[in-house]
């Protein structure tokens, strides 16, 4: 086992988003070691998938583990596991708010706990979560609040962490989305959804794994919520 490459956990890498983080990493030479609870196997030996709910401290701990014992080092770490629920707050159930906490909230401490301690042990790393934009400019008729609940955590957390670990070499950054263009979308929804951007379009995979690569080589940019949205976080249209 060689260790000279660079090496990225990503999380919900199966579709959408993260099928495209994963693509795009290993275009700039990364190894990948792959989770959600429906990857698959790869053909790729740079690519170590490992299945899993993300929620689980044991999903957690498999992943670090096998990413270490696999490729020898952890560099990166993009938390893009999450859900997403448009249901009004009162109709919200236990099973919701539990369901909700553990992937955005839970899968999150679970993995960056570990992915951090690896980071902080070899002096350089970076973590970037993708939250979203409603944290900021929720919306009449989007029911979100579950997401303020959680992905508002993770805006806040990345802030704090970002001061924690600055003098470690480990930087914390976040990417918030609008609505992007993905399976979890019918294509009969995407005119109504376009217009729920000031720019009148949604967004594409490619504008938030830009983003990721962006701050993957920024190296003054620590703490930072960067909205990729369409102009929603600016203000009200």
């Amino acid at each position: 086992m060689t260790t000279e490459q660079k090496v990225v956990i990503i999380t919900g890498a199966s579709q959408g988003i993260g099928a495209g983080l994963v693509r795009a990493y290993r275009d700039r030479n990364y190894r990948v070691v792959a989770t959600s609870r429906s990857i698959k196997p790869s053909a790729d030996p740079d690519i170590h998938s490992v299945t899993g709910d993300i929620s689980k401290p044991e999903t957690a701990e498999l992943v670090v583990r096998e990413g270490l014992e696999r490729f020898g080092r952890v560099d990166s770490l993009v938390n893009n596991a999450g859900v997403f629920l448009a249901k009004p707050f009162v109709q919200m159930t236990e099973e919701d708010f539990e369901h909700n906490l553990g992937v955005n909230v839970a899968g999150f401490f679970h993995i960056t706990r570990r992915a951090a301690a690896e980071m902080v042990k070899q002096g350089s790393g970076h973590i970037v979560s993708i939250t979203t934009s409603l944290v900021d400019q929720p919306m009449v008729g989007m029911p979100s609040a579950l997401a303020s609940l959680t992905k508002g955590g993770l805006n806040a957390v990345t802030r704090s962490l970002a001061m924690e670990f600055s003098k470690t070499g480990v930087r914390v950054n976040a990417v918030s989305p609008g609505i992007i263009k993905t399976p979890m979308h019918a294509p009969e929804t995407h005119s109504a959804l376009a217009g729920l951007h000031p720019v009148g379009r949604m967004g594409d995979i490619r504008d938030i794994v830009d983003a990721v690569l962006y701050l993957e080589t920024a190296g003054f940019v620590t703490g930072e919520i960067l909205h990729v949205d369409g102009g929603q976080n600016a203000g009200r249209w």
